[in-house]
């Protein structure tokens, strides 16, 4: 099925806490695993569409080692996860900022680690946004991008969305059907990652319905 694109900004009130309300514990806690696989104890990271910060905090609560620069163009997700990060106690270590992903403000080859977790699917067009991933990132650092599959048919996305369970309310089930929609299948992703010059990623499905795409770390001197 072709692709049906989503706003790139969830930026209510209502979306932002219907968002964060939805139960990620078990992706976000994988997504972070894996992150702290890829790179070494020291580093300074960026997270591309933080959200509501849940991934930088559980990786700082883990990573003393880590300073996060989590961006999102929501301002209402960055309110919402500036609490939760005043909660867990780590203003110090995880800096959030009202930052475009496509237009990134930073110096070249600053970071030493770039994360992304279902930022991609929001995006009319990835490219931009990896182009500025290869400028931003230091030449050997750590990548891990992890986004939803889009389903071939329409049937297997309503399938997909009721069997998230009753838990999860109408409204959060229509977010979930709409961002399915709009992801994209593996082979659109390894186009996008090849017209981007990245190299070095490895590119593959990590789940019924997520692809992920990463680069161990070959940075020896960090920050």
């Amino acid at each position: 099925m072709q692709r049906i694109l989503e706003p790139e900004v969830m930026d209510t009130q209502e979306e932002a806490l219907e968002y964060d309300a939805m139960d990620f514990t078990e992706v976000n806690n994988a997504f972070a695993q894996r992150a702290m696989e890829l790179a070494p104890n020291i580093a300074k990271v960026l997270d591309a569409g933080t959200g509501t910060a849940r991934i930088p905090i559980l990786i700082c609560q883990q990573r003393p080692g880590w300073q996060v620069v989590a961006i999102d163009l929501a301002q209402s997700m960055l309110d919402i996860g500036r609490k939760n990060i005043e909660q867990a106690n780590l203003t110090e270590r995880i800096q959030l900022e009202l930052v475009d992903s496509k237009q990134m403000p930073y110096p070249d080859h600053y970071f030493d680690v770039v994360l992304s977790n279902s930022l991609i699917h929001h995006l009319a067009d990835p490219l931009p946004f990896l182009l500025s991933v290869k400028r931003v990132l230091k030449p050997g650092g750590a990548i891990l991008l992890r986004d939803l599959l889009r389903p071939p048919t329409q049937t297997m996305i309503n399938q997909m969305v009721e069997a998230i369970g009753p838990e999860y309310s109408q409204h959060q089930k229509q977010l979930f059907h709409d961002s399915l929609q709009a992801a994209f299948t593996l082979e659109e992703i390894q186009q996008l990652i090849a017209r981007s010059g990245l190299e070095g990623l490895s590119l593959y499905q990590s789940s019924e319905r997520h692809w992920t795409a990463e680069r161990h770390s070959k940075v020896n001197s960090l920050c």
